[in-house]
Parts: structure tokens; sequence; C-alpha cells
């Protein structure tokens, strides 16, 4: 079990470090694709085609893919960008051909399973890549690279313009990307964000390379690589936003009633929620708690004319939790240690100990210049504080105990050392 880096091999130390942002040349302006917007490939000829070109290429291939967030209930993908070097740029569409994706996509998919993905936020994109068929042999993620790295900024526009002094045009990343036909500005957005992107990825590889971050960028990659989210919780509806308001249970047994049948119409018709009924309402009808559509009308949002064609929905909604017989209470069920502000009351010598530690990862966290969160996950550090005993072996527990959290090898080799000295 290795050390922090002493101050002679200082990871970030000299001319390895993050460059300075201070006086550096404007930036270029990429303002369109070199080769031109390619054409959008929609149907099975096209996609069979685009994939025969990729193939002709050679090395790793940069993609990005558009969602429709805030518009759409699925998290699916309505664009995917893929370039390789000696190929270019080539844009898919996965989802107006009218066939199985599945099965038109195949050729793409396959043609990617030869050589590396590099992606800039690759966790926010392998999902609903994954969705597709298309799963990466290996993975480097330019966001996650520039965060061990130290930079602080790690946007892409951001990483382009620092490492590769080239300005991105401010484009179209919160658009409904599920409208169709897509418009050529849309298109040419879209080309761009994997047009650099090899060359960011090369850039940041140096400055890794510099700083000796090499292989644990490389075990972080793999682990996103590989990671598998877990089961989506079943209380999501406790997520609604000022559901702080709501201290009956009653009320909150309308809250979740009002939230599942929002969530079944959402699901329906691939909306996402928020369309369909803002959360501001669902609060709002939960403490009203109106028994007749002329009571429910009178309040904001629902006296409009879409929400008054839904108001029998509703309705139900709100009867169904005011008879709930089991009514939830106001704090979810224990799964965890309690806020940590509450620690002080509960258990004062839990919070000495989540002072400490933290104390002495935020100092760590300075020294090799990687964010804290990126050393060891916040809940793991809680957990171990919150349900810590003396031991003889306090390395040993606390290695097993972060192998079992998911930790990495490279941030135990760090991290132990110092929350075994900070738990003494």
């Amino acid at each position: 079990m290795s050390a922090p880096p002493s101050e002679s091999d200082d990871p970030v130390d000299g001319p390895s470090s993050p460059p300075d942002e201070a006086g550096e040349p404007e930036p270029t302006p990429l303002l369109a694709p070199a080769d031109g917007v390619p054409p959008l490939a929609i149907y099975a000829d096209d996609i069979a085609s685009a994939a025969e070109l990729l193939a002709t290429g050679h090395g790793a291939f940069a993609i990005d893919a558009e969602r429709a967030s805030g518009f759409r209930y699925s998290n699916r993908a309505y664009l995917i960008q893929i370039r390789r070097a000696g190929a270019g740029t080539v844009l898919i569409d996965p989802v107006s051909h009218g066939r199985d994706p599945l099965q038109t996509l195949r050729p793409v998919a396959e043609v990617l399973s030869e050589d590396e993905w590099v992606l800039h936020a690759a966790d926010q994109d392998l999902p609903c890549l994954a969705e597709l068929g298309m799963r990466p042999p290996a993975l480097y993620d330019t966001e996650l690279a520039s965060r061990l790295a130290g930079f602080e900024r790690v946007n892409l526009a951001a990483m382009v313009q620092r490492l590769l002094g080239l300005s991105l045009a401010k484009g179209h990343g919160a658009a409904d990307w599920s409208q169709r036909p897509l418009p050529e500005a849309w298109l040419n957005y879209a080309a761009l964000d994997v047009e650099v992107l090899l060359e960011l990825r090369q850039a940041i590889a140096d400055v890794l390379e510099q700083q000796h971050k090499t292989e644990w960028a490389a075990q972080e990659f793999e682990h996103l690589r590989t990671y598998e989210s877990p089961p989506t919780r079943r209380d999501r509806w406790r997520r609604t936003s000022g559901i702080h308001k709501v201290r009956n249970p009653q009320a909150l047994a309308e809250v979740r009633a009002l939230w599942n049948a929002r969530d079944a119409i959402a699901r329906r018709r691939d909306i996402a929620p928020g369309r369909i009924l803002p959360d501001a309402a669902i609060i709002e009808a939960a403490l009203a708690d109106p028994k007749t559509m002329a009571e429910l009308t009178k309040l904001p949002v629902f006296g409009g004319p879409k929400q008054k064609r839904s108001a029998q929905t509703w309705l139900a909604a709100l009867a169904e939790g005011r008879e709930d017989p089991d009514p939830p209470q106001r704090n979810e069920p224990n799964s965890g240690p309690p806020p940590a502000v509450r620690w002080s009351r509960r258990k004062p010598e839990a919070a000495a100990r989540l002072e400490a530690a933290r104390s002495a990862l935020s100092e760590l966290s300075e020294q090799i210049k990687v964010p804290t969160e990126n050393l060891v996950s916040p809940e793991t550090v809680r957990r171990l504080c919150w349900d810590w005993k003396p031991v003889a072996d306090p390395e040993s527990v606390i290695e097993a105990f972060l192998t079992e959290a998911g930790s990495r090898p490279w941030q135990r080799s760090l991290v132990v050392p110092v929350l075994s000295a900070a738990l003494r």
C-alpha cells in the first residue's frame, strides 16, 4: 500500500501542472467541421454505408449522443455522432427509420466493437448507447480525465479552449433533439462535438502522463465502462421539489398518488413528467386537498385548459391518497446514516470522526490536485465514520470497507492511510 506522493515526486509539481489560464492567447473559433456537415444517416442503407465508412478508418472512435432531456420521459438517443481518423464524421438518426433499431444499427455496433471509444462525460451517454446494442471494448472519458488532472472547468468547450486553443460555438445541447427534421444548425453543432475529441484525448493524456496519473485514469475508465447502475429506488416520489412543505402523512400519500399518476402518463406518452404536471402543482394540490372539480381548478396550473382535461385523473389520485390506509411517514425508511447536520447531537463522536476525515481528505485532494469526490464518495466516508469502531488494524478494516464500496486500487492506496490516521 503506497503513501501519498512526496514533495519530490508530487504528481502536479512544476511543468506537469494544468496549464495556467492567465496569458493564454485568444482561441480560434471553430464554427464548422473541416469537411462540412456530413449527411444524416436515417434509413438502414444509409446507416450501413456509415458503418462501412467507419470501418475504413483506424484507431479510436470519438462518440457523442444527443438526448431530449427535459422534453421526453425516456433517456434514449435521438442522434449519434461518431468520428474516426481516416474516415471522418458520421451522423446517425437512431429513431426515424421505422424498423427495429437494434437490427438497423447492428453494423455500426459491430464496427464500434473494434477499438476504444472516446467520450466527454461518458456516464451520460453510455446508457442510451447500450440500449442500442453499442458497448465499448475500451473507454477514454476526457471529462473524467480532466478532473483527475486538476482542471476546475471541465466542460467540453472549456477543455477544447484550454488545451487546443479552439473556441466551440455555444450550441443546442439543451434542445429537443426528438423533433424532426433536425435543423442544419443543430447538425453542425453536433458534428463539432466530435470534431476535435480525438485531439483533446491526446492532449489530456499527455497532461496525465506528466502528472504520473495515467494508471489512475485507466482504472477509472475501466470502472466506468463496466459499471452497472443499481436498481431504481422505489421512493422516487420523495424527490418531488417542495416536498419539505408537506408534513401530514395523508398529504404525503396524496403527493405519492399524484406523482405515480403523472409518471404513468409521462411514461406512456414519452413526455418529461414536469411537462405533464409541474412539481409545484403536485405540492399545492396535496396541501389544499381539493375534493371537487371546482376546488381543484381554482388552484394555479389546474385551471388551465390542459389540466382541466385531466382533472378527473388528478382528483382520482387525490382521493386514492386521501383514503390510503398506510400513508407514508415524513422521513424515508432508514437506509444509512442520518444527515450529517444531525450527528453532533445524536452521535458526537461520529461527528468528530467525520470532521477529521473530511479535513484529511481535503488536504490530500489539494496535494494531488484531484477533487475529493473522485478520491472516495462522500456517502462511503459518512457510512465509515458513522459505524466506525476502534480496531487493532484500522488500515485492513478500511481497505476491506472501501473495496466492498467499489473503490479502485489507486484510490485505496491514497485514501486508506489518510482515513486510518484521521479515525485514530
